[in-house]
């Protein structure tokens, strides 16, 4: 990161930090797209099991990563007015921290998970494949999280072509192993969705251990020396970190799992009905890669300048990311619109998944649009570090407005199973509403400090 006096230099430094973002979580995201498609492909009750067992562990992982997102803003705020010295504790209590709440993550997993799914109405072959494609997942949650902790810390310095690269070249790996895994290769038996797991778990370790090496051997990582002179555990540093994560994850978790919530809520439909959701959910969750990655970049940049006092340019790259976005956004659902066909296609050879799957995607057309504004905007209010306000819009948005609103449409009209997507379209565009109202309000406070 540096500073800029244009908004010329703005614009190219924004893109040079966006740009490996955006391919590194769309990458990021395709493990999860190639764990669906290919256990789609491996049959009906694989690709449910598997969408059960996404809802399950996507709302947790997203949460958690939420804590560990907490580094960014403070790593970049220490940059933005020259600490350094100060970054190798925060980002080693942060791989504390992060092994901790793997370990905790680990034993809910562990004593949840089978009375979670005796609770839920699934055909015998879906509740095995769900129960042991999150088991299979669980091998790699520890290195997932000291990853998802370094790769915070390579990309509040603005090196996020680094994270790009990790993993560009973990994403073929993991589409070979799932080729292994699912379909029995090379003397491996056919495991089908449980194998998504396995090969799933197995990249978790090869991109932890890429980002280890590389911030220990090459600059400008190992300047800051994060391996050496290792510190004790400290609880009051953690608290600084929590302070900031807990409601970033929890708001995170508030969003995704209300997907989860729809996907549980649908398992009273058939297994078609199911595995067309999650087909057309897992598609959508692609796209919104684009305004999640553009909050990230905020992140990044209003956090650099915030630490620097220099609240106008804070205010400028605000601008800046939530007009890209929602211009980015508009264009996706114009593709998505478009391509549907090929999109339903690419999950299912049923035609009545295919069928379905169409149906859905009209609806998240709508949803990701609200997305593109409500995302960008919280990644520049975590670069603020202002994160409460977000996690109450979360909470009330979608589970007191959305995920009720979807359930009397769901249950009281015609639109069965699309009307959990109608109520989720309304709570996503109503925390949209008020995250920019709060936006526009810090922005309004930090000018007058700027003039003090």
């Amino acid at each position: 990161m540096y500073e800029t006096a244009t908004l010329k230099e703005k614009l190219k430094l924004f893109s040079i930090i966006l740009v490996p973002i955006l391919i590194t979580q769309v990458s990021m995201y395709l493990m999860n797209i190639f764990d669906t498609v290919m256990s789609g492909r491996a049959g009906a009750e694989d690709l449910a099991g598997v969408a059960i067992g996404s809802s399950l562990w996507v709302p947790i992982f997203t949460g958690i990563n939420g804590v560990l997102l907490a580094i960014t803003p403070i790593i970049a705020q220490l940059t933005g007015r020259k600490a350094h010295d100060e970054v190798s504790n925060k980002v080693q209590q942060g791989i504390y921290l992060s092994i901790g709440l793997a370990v905790i993550v680990l034993l809910i997993i562990l004593i949840a998970l089978e009375p979670i799914l005796s609770l839920m109405d699934l055909e015998p072959g879906v509740r095995h494949t769900a129960k042991y494609y999150l088991i299979s997942l669980c091998a790699g949650i520890i290195p997932l999280f000291i990853f998802n902790t370094l790769r915070c810390f390579i990309d509040a310095l603005g090196q996020t072509r680094i994270s790009m690269v990790i993993i560009l070249i973990s994403l073929p790996l993991n589409f070979i192993f799932n080729y292994i895994f699912i379909f029995g290769k090379f003397g491996v038996p056919a495991l089908g969705g449980i194998g998504a797991g396995i090969a799933t778990a197995i990249t978790y370790w090869l991109v932890c251990f890429i980002a280890l090496g590389i911030v220990y051997k090459i600059n400008p990582f190992r300047n800051f020396r994060i391996f050496s002179n290792w510190v004790k555990p400290s609880f009051n540093v953690w608290w600084e970190q929590l302070k900031i994560g807990l409601p970033i994850g929890f708001a995170m978790f508030f969003e995704t799992s209300i997907f989860s919530a729809m996907t549980l809520l649908m398992s009273v439909y058939s297994t078609y009905t199911i595995a067309a959701h999650q087909a057309a959910i897992n598609f959508a969750s692609l796209l919104y890669m684009i305004p999640l990655s553009v909050g990230m970049a905020l992140t990044i940049a209003i956090g650099f300048e915030i630490g620097g006092k220099r609240f106008a340019d804070a205010r400028t790259y605000g601008y800046i990311g939530l007009s890209g976005g929602v211009f980015i956004a508009i264009f996706a659902g114009l593709v998505l619109y478009i391509s549907n066909d090929i999109v339903a296609a690419m999950y299912s050879s049923n035609p009545e998944v295919i069928e379905l799957t169409k149906q859905f995607i009209i609806y998240a057309i709508f949803f990701q649009l609200a997305d593109a504004f409500g995302a960008p905007i919280q990644g520049a209010l975590r670069g603020y570090k202002d994160v409460n306000v977000t996690f109450i819009i979360a909470l009330v948005s979608y589970w007191i407005i959305g995920l009720p609103t979807g359930w009397l449409l769901a249950n009281y009209t015609a639109l069965e199973p699309f009307g959990y997507w109608v109520g989720i379209i309304v709570g996503l565009s109503c925390g949209a509403v008020a995250l920019l109202w709060r936006l526009l309000h810090l922005q309004k406070k930090y000018a007058k400090f700027g003039e003090q």
